[in-house]
């Protein structure tokens, strides 16, 4: 899956910085991710994954590193699974 999400945000994030170099922990916002591309990227996983963002993890934090939208994708999707 976090191969999938780097391929977005390389489509999507429009970072100054090749995503292969950006660490997982890494803070996305400190490689230049701004808070539109944030909501193309989040629009553009949805898609991916068949899901919605529920409102709980609509907030920066969600989408501040590679790992951090890993875990709110593994959250939605084990909701979705129950």
């Amino acid at each position: 899956m976090k191969q999938t999400i780097r391929t977005i945000l390389s489509k999507h994030g429009n970072l100054p910085v090749s995503i292969e170099t950006v660490s997982e922990n890494a803070d996305l916002y400190d490689a230049g991710l701004s808070s539109f591309a944030s909501v193309q990227v989040m629009l553009a996983l949805e898609e991916e994954f068949d899901v919605e963002f529920p409102e709980h993890l609509l907030n920066r934090k969600s989408f501040s590193s590679i790992e951090e939208i890993d875990a709110a994708l593994s959250e939605i999707l084990k909701d979705q699974a129950a």
